[in-house]
């Protein structure tokens, strides 16, 4: 058979398995906290395979290759920090925002905040910055069309539909059961192929001369895809670049569809434990950016970076097996994409509905009713969402899948670096403060990756020569973010030292188990 037809037999598979999935997560939803979080469900290694699953996304195995077909050996900084950065946020979600989650009874980071600072407003806020995952759904959304495209041969049309069908279809069903049950399994599969790939990169497989052949290529191309820094690509083209990747990238590890994955551990006791498991997993996939930059070399210049993977994959292997090692691109994408799901399905339900509209509009409905309806108001969020995003994804199709997904996360972590980052290991964070540093992150982040400000408005000097910085790091959206986040923490200090404290009996409540464990 040829690669279009083993590819069908796997997907076939495939989907045949996620749906079974997902119709074993309905039986596990009671109720829609059920639905939002599967609170105290699993064991930490097949959590830590979803968790893994869910942090890697399809833009690690599409965006993030493609980037190292472009920049070449400076694209390892990102392999090695992308995964430090994301675990120290998740080290900060589970000493703070999974102890209080519970206390509270949060179903989401919006809610969580809500409650840590007393304050409806930042709830709200919260949850529209929280919107712009629809960005980094999108991106997921562009890998499958990448993936189905090349190894079904299908038009991006109908790979669009057919991803986004067999998505919407077992998360409406399962929620968040249905997104760890298939993340589990997708994560072992996903991480299955990182070590794979990394043994490929360090011993050169398929290029003369194995591993340093693979250098004196890349050196016959371009002497800069050799170097630590490459000074042609804005990603990688400095040091502060570098420490950008390493800034950005933690407060990735309590995003919404990432943080809520902590209240589904069974036992506290199982936390490190399950981190230290995660963390190893997280590493493995990290490495799969090693190959695009061996499909620079054995591919040579002129593909579509998104495909980089991939036609690696046809290059190298029998047919069948890259047929198969395709379909574990595939479960990149839809472990993300489902968790991206269920979060955004739940800043509409229980954030903004069940806690900011039902309050004010419908009150005097039994607990019983409020419950049936939020679940009701999930399922319809999610097949919403699921068109939007669709939309989104179509109109997006020629970007890097990394840029597009960082479009959204950027600014959202900018934001969130004062109020959730800070506010998770100092309980001295107040309301105004967490208030203040949500909005200048946000809008510091917009500015810089929008390049906003004109050079041109400045005389000769140091001012005129930070705006011509800002300028050439304006393309580079962990520089952007980073900058946001320096600016939110820094705000939020500010501002706290000069306000009102919160409550000291809230703040015990808040930090007392935390600081126990």
């Amino acid at each position: 058979m040829d690669l279009t037809a083993w590819s069908w037999v796997f997907l076939v598979g495939y989907i045949g398995m996620m749906l079974a999935f997902g119709i074993l997560g309905q039986r596990k939803v009671a109720n829609a906290d059920d639905f939002a979080t599967a609170r105290n469900a699993y064991g930490p290694l097949f959590l830590a395979f979803a968790f893994a699953a869910t942090t890697a996304s399809g833009a690690t195995f599409v965006g993030f290759p493609g980037i190292g077909y472009n920049a070449g050996m400076s694209a390892i900084w990102s392999v090695v920090l992308y995964p430090v950065g994301v675990y120290l946020g998740v080290l900060i979600c589970l000493r703070l925002v999974s102890n209080s989650g519970h206390e509270f009874g949060s179903r989401s980071i919006p809610e969580y905040l809500g409650a840590r600072y007393q304050s409806d407003l930042i709830r709200i806020l919260v949850s529209l910055f929280s919107l712009s995952l629809f960005f980094y759904l999108a991106g997921q959304l562009v890998s499958g069309i990448v993936m189905f495209e090349i190894m079904l041969g299908v038009p991006p049309a109908v790979a669009l539909g057919v991803t986004a069908l067999v998505l919407l279809i077992y998360v409406v069903l399962g929620g968040a059961h249905a997104d760890i049950l298939t993340d589990g399994v997708q994560g072992f599969i996903m991480v299955a192929v990182g070590v794979l790939v990394a043994g490929m990169f360090f011993t050169g497989y398929g290029i003369d001369g194995g591993f340093f052949g693979m250098l004196s290529k890349l050196e016959e191309q371009d002497l800069n895809l050799t170097k630590i820094l490459n000074p042609d690509d804005v990603l990688y083209h400095s040091w502060w670049s570098v420490v950008a990747i390493l800034l950005a990238h933690i407060p990735l590890g309590l995003l919404p569809h990432i943080g809520n994955k902590l209240w589904a551990l069974k036992e506290p006791k199982q936390r490190m434990s399950f981190i230290k498991m995660a963390f190893a997993f997280g590493m493995i996939l990290g490495m799969l950016g090693l190959g695009g930059i061996m499909a620079r070399v054995i591919l040579g210049e002129g593909i579509n970076g998104n495909q980089a993977l991939a036609l690696l994959f046809i290059e190298l292997f029998p047919t069948w097996m890259a047929a198969l090692l395709g379909v574990g691109i595939l479960a990149a994408v839809m472990s993300t994409a489902d968790g991206l799901v269920v979060s955004s399905s739940q800043i509409v339900a229980n954030d903004l509905y069940r806690l900011s509209y039902l309050p004010r509009f419908r009150k005097g409905l039994s607990e019983e009713e409020i419950e049936k309806r939020v679940l009701n108001m999930s399922r319809i969020a999610t097949v919403v969402i699921m068109v939007l995003c669709t939309a989104l994804a179509w109109s997006m199709l020629d970007m890097n899948v990394t840029i597009i997904v960082w479009i959204g996360t950027g600014c959202m972590m900018a934001a969130f670096a004062g109020p959730l980052v800070l506010g998770a290991v100092w309980r001295g964070v107040t309301k105004a403060g967490a208030f203040a540093g949500l909005l200048s992150g946000g809008i510091v982040f917009i500015i810089t990756f929008n390049a906003m400000i004109d050079p041109e408005w400045f005389s000769p000097g140091a001012l005129r020569y930070a705006a011509e910085w800002l300028v050439i790091e304006s393309p580079n959206p962990w520089s952007c973010a980073a900058m946001g986040e320096l600016v939110s923490v820094a705000v939020t200090v500010v501002v706290s030292k000069l306000t009102q404290p919160l409550p000291e009996e809230h703040m015990a409540r808040l930090f007392a188990e935390a600081e126990s464990t």
